[in-house]
């Protein structure tokens, strides 16, 4: 601050001036009125010394203090800027980025485009357009226009042009191996990753258009290339094109590495390709293989069996062979999860779940292995000789060694048959306005509980009646509470059950692309923009695990719609470019994430000098 005055006026008023930098606007503003000249003179004999000293104690208050007093006009006819804008806008500006901004800048995504972009003419910056198209996916999910539309609602107020991320996301897809790579080996630096297991699912994205993509042959090489978005199996049963996205994540629910393929492609075939790249990405570190069921075919048991990796995958009961299932049902050698105390399912069923004592076995899983090996075709023929002399070629095979761990609980039993008796009522319900012309039998829905009979008199027509199965109840109520998980550890039964549970997680990391991040539906055409959208989609979702996982560490833990909320409201408004006021409310959100970032950004007024400081900071 320093003083202001007209130095040719006769009896000049003295002020004290402030200078404002707002981005690239420089202005000073008039903060306070120390007194005219003839004033002063009535309680001091030297009018500009005076002056001078109420510039020294405001700069020396503020210095120990950070507080300035000002004196603020307000003018209330005073109209606002006219624009020939078509829409009007808000003028406050988000800060809750400035916690984003810091794992991005911490995961070094500019040092990968620097090197990506070595050599090229590019005139803008790829880092900029990354990050906030990151930012946006994670606060305002919109189309990549749609984005470019509302910048300025950042701090920062970023500046490129629609063809600058069209142009980003082809230097992406271009080194697609180098930044999932990148990403991974950055975020070691930031936390500690639990790499010892390895979660993997795959999920489907549909786009909405008419017809599928075809496949064409490459002028160069003469390969034929698999159209992307293909139609293929859908949980939701979307009538339209898919692709497919493979996700590894760690043990804390943070991701490791994806894939996106073709929506026709069998998800067995991704897993082994990138584990394979997850592999290079640990140099040859060992882990621990784990996914359900659909996931866990012989192939990729085997594949897990070597390296000194290790495999836990979900197994089917229903699809034992007699003898497995046998094995299952027979009521021996079973044990208390918690305990290893030895248990019948017959008292497992029966016991009071009311009484008191019995709350804790209640909570409890009965269990036992099962030893299994299955033979696995090694791709190639050896010569056997016969007892008659003669040889001939037959498959060679080796042995998966690997065990089944059954469990039953009493909880999920009944949890099954409650959803199952409402499914049952469902079905009754329909059979009393069946039309016998629409109806069609799914294996998944409550028609699966309804059964055609056809019966005919002597010499009459046949007719068909309907009814509930009762034969599919108790087929499906024989498999209440069971659960299997086939691995090749000997590690103790209920750390390969915890391991296993955990799985939850890599399905909430799709739900939260897919619901708070909008990944779908995708409207982009070329193949290579659809792989860099999910690129960013991926580096939103790393940098938001990342923040949720620091949160952790500090002991709280919030909802997804918690946080972002949080972070979307934390906007600062321009008080004449003097400073900026927040119009954000202090909340247990906001208060753990400046204690896990050390922001400061919990105040009620900013000078434009202090967020620019933290900016520069946090960028460094």
């Amino acid at each position: 601050m320093k003083l202001n005055y007209d130095k040719k006026s006769k009896d000049p008023t003295y002020f004290i001036q402030k200078g404002y930098r707002n981005g690239k606007k420089t202005t000073t503003k008039n903060i306070a009125r120390i007194g005219k000249h003839s004033e002063l003179l009535k309680i001091t004999d030297d009018p500009l010394a005076y002056a001078r000293e109420q510039v020294a104690k405001y700069n020396e208050e503020e210095k120990k203090n950070n507080r300035v007093s000002m004196e603020v006009t307000i003018d209330f006819n005073e109209k606002i800027k006219i624009s020939n804008d078509l829409v009007s806008s808000s003028t406050n500006r988000n800060i809750g980025y400035f916690f984003l901004q810091q794992l991005y800048h911490q995961l070094d995504i500019r040092s990968f485009f620097k090197n990506a972009t070595a050599g090229s003419k590019i005139t803008f910056d790829p880092t900029l357009v990354n990050r906030f198209l990151t930012f946006s996916r994670i606060l305002e999910p919109d189309s990549k226009l749609g984005t470019l539309q509302h910048l300025d609602q950042y701090y920062e107020q970023p500046a490129f042009g629609y063809v600058h991320i069209l142009r980003t996301m082809d230097i992406m897809q271009e080194h697609y191996d180098d930044y999932i790579s990148h990403l991974y080996e950055k975020s070691c630096s930031i936390v500690k990753r639990n790499t010892s297991v390895c979660y993997y699912d795959c999920t489907n994205y549909y786009f909405e258009i008419e017809s599928q993509d075809e496949d064409y042959v490459d002028e160069v090489t003469g390969e034929t290339i698999k159209g992307l978005r293909k139609y293929g199996p859908s949980k939701q049963h979307q009538p339209a094109p898919l692709v497919e996205m493979g996700l590894f994540m760690d043990g804390d629910g943070i991701p490791l590495s994806m894939c996106i393929t073709s929506g026709s492609d069998n998800e067995q075939t991704t897993a082994i390709p990138l584990e394979k790249q997850l592999t290079k990405m640990f140099n040859g570190k060992k882990f621990i293989y784990c996914a359900d069921a659909g996931l866990g075919s012989l192939n990729i048991r085997n594949f897990n069996s070597m390296g000194g990796r290790a495999f836990i995958v979900t197994q089917s009961i229903k699809k034992m062979s007699g003898t497995l299932q046998e094995a299952v049902f027979n009521d021996y050698d079973y044990r208390l999860l918690s305990s290893d105390e030895k248990i019948s399912i017959k008292a497992m069923k029966e016991f009071d779940k009311n009484d008191p004592d019995n709350k804790k076995l209640y909570t409890d899983k009965a269990y036992k292995i099962i030893p299994v090996d299955k033979a696995f075709d090694l791709g190639f023929y050896e010569e056997k000789t016969l007892k008659d002399g003669r040889k001939r070629k037959v498959k060679s095979k080796a042995v998966v060694k690997q065990k089944i761990i059954i469990t039953f609980s009493r909880k999920m039993m009944e949890y099954q048959r409650f959803i199952r008796n409402r499914q049952i009522e469902r079905a009754r319900k329909l059979l009393k306005d069946l039309d016998p012309e629409t109806y069609k039998k799914g294996p998944h829905d409550i028609t699966r509980f309804i059964k055609r009979v056809s019966s005919a008199k002597s010499g009459e027509a046949v007719t068909d009646s309907y009814e509930i199965d009762q034969s599919v109840i108790d087929e499906e109520e024989k498999y209440d509470g069971y659960y299997a998980v086939a691995t090749n550890l000997d590690d103790p039964a209920k750390e390969i059950i915890r391991i296993s549970s955990q799985r939850y997680k890599i399905e909430d990391c799709f739900r939260v692309m897919k619901t708070n991040f909008s990944a779908r539906p995708v409207f982009h055409q070329k193949r290579e923009r659809i792989i860099a959208h999910f690129m960013i989609c991926y580096t939103a979702l790393l940098i938001y695990r990342l923040l949720e996982k620091k949160l952790d560490q500090q002991g709280t833990h919030f909802t997804v719609e918690n946080i972002v909320e949080t972070l979307n409201n934390m906007e600062v408004a321009n008080i004449g470019d003097m400073c900026y006021m927040s119009t954000y409310t202090c909340s247990q959100v906001c208060t753990a994430l400046n204690a896990a970032f050390g922001l400061g950004l919990d105040r009620k007024y900013y000078q434009p000098k202090e967020l620019n400081k933290k900016l520069k900071k946090i960028l460094g």
